[in-house]
């Protein structure tokens, strides 16, 4: 694993970090939720993006994109991060290009890549469908109609499911609702007759939908990868999406921790500044040792992703289980540094621990990857 960046990945980085200082700052988050806005995110704002080559970070470039790898992604996930700016990054530049480029046919990547690069297409994975991240439970039925597939069955938390132009959706095609065989993805259009949106409010002001589909009618092209084996795909999908959400919570935590240090310099308590005091001068040491740990890991999982998608689960249940103890613990004394203006809305912090409560529970909390990890280690 690489200790350094590359020349090129850090003129990524400081572009992606002057965008969202630019363009993103937390108080558009708060406009955001102030507004109201249904998709959870603002459309000029990922054609921005866009414009800059920062959706296109994983297409090939044959496909109008950067094929910049996941350590590029996860560069830009973390400086996103850093300012909360909300866009469907992860879902669709992350995750959806992961999908199209393992799973894919020619015919498939020639229709989307393009578009996820060039900003034209939203994507959302459709897999959840209970409270809590169980992959291989899976009720959605697939049954077989003519050419191709039937889909009836309901998703939950579809992070950027109300926003979506396209939809990856993992139903059943054959065996038990707990088995991992008998999985199949499927490639539906979200505005399919038969597909309903339900948008899901959470407490950090991003898209989330519950969809149901009812009967909705794919042919034998929308089906990715291969019938009945959708199980192994998706964990890639998955893991991309987790180790995405990763590099996204490392930013959160720099950036809680920035906006704490500078209140540490300026308030004052006892006629002296609060940041000369040793106890908080421990505190805050001790979260950026914190923060420094998770950002090594997660750069292992991010070049483990980029050497074989298929073999970095373990690495990228780490970070997913390290860096969300880190944010958690991050925003958790960002807020308590802060005093009690910390709890107040007048205060921009707040949002940071938001959303790494959201993100710690996207895709499997702490204790999902550190059960997975343990599994995988042998124990």
């Amino acid at each position: 694993m690489p200790l350094v960046l590359s020349e090129e990945q850090q003129m990524l980085q400081e572009t992606t970090k002057g965008f969202a200082e630019e363009r993103s700052p937390v108080s558009e988050l708060r406009r955001l939720r102030d507004e109201d806005v249904e998709d959870g995110f603002h459309r000029g704002l990922w054609q921005q993006m866009a414009e800059l080559g920062l959706t296109g970070v994983l297409v090939p470039e044959e496909h109008g994109g950067a094929g910049f790898g996941y350590v590029g992604a996860g560069l830009i996930a973390q400086e996103m991060g850093r300012t909360l700016a909300a866009s469907p990054f992860i879902a669709t530049s992350l995750m959806a290009a992961t999908a199209l480029n393992h799973l894919g046919t020619d015919e498939q990547k020639a229709r989307h890549l393009p578009k996820i690069a060039s900003g034209e297409s939203v994507f959302a994975i459709a897999s959840d469908e209970g409270k809590k991240h169980k992959p291989s439970h899976i009720e959605m039925k697939a049954e077989r109609s003519g050419n191709g597939f039937k889909l009836s069955g309901e998703k939950t938390f579809v992070a950027e499911g109300y926003a979506a132009d396209q939809l990856i959706v993992a139903a059943r095609t054959s065996g038990a609702d707990d088995n991992e065989e008998g999985i199949t993805l499927f490639l539906v259009d979200a505005k399919a007759a038969g597909v309903a949106k339900e948008r899901m409010k959470t407490i950090d002001d991003r898209g989330f939908a519950r969809l149901k589909l009812d009967g909705v009618e794919v042919d034998g092209d929308a089906v990715l990868g291969d019938v009945d084996r959708g199980m192994e795909g998706l964990k890639v999908i998955l893991d991309a999406g987790r180790a995405g959400l990763a590099a996204e919570m490392v930013g959160a935590s720099e950036g809680a921790f920035a906006m704490t240090l500078d209140y540490l310099k300026q308030r004052k308590q006892f006629g002296t500044e609060i940041g000369r005091f040793q106890a908080l001068q421990h505190r805050a040491a001790h979260l950026y040792t914190e923060i420094e740990l998770a950002k090594a890991v997660m750069h292992q999982a991010l070049d483990e992703l980029d050497q074989g998608a298929d073999k970095a689960s373990a690495s990228v249940s780490l970070a997913k289980a390290k860096i969300g103890q880190v944010a958690r613990l991050a925003t958790n004394e960002a807020v308590q540094m802060h005093g009690g203006i910390g709890m107040t809305d007048e205060y921009d912090v707040g949002f940071f621990m938001k959303r790494v409560r959201v993100a710690n529970e996207l895709f499997g909390d702490q204790d999902f990857h550190m059960e997975k990890l343990a599994e995988v280690m042998g124990y």
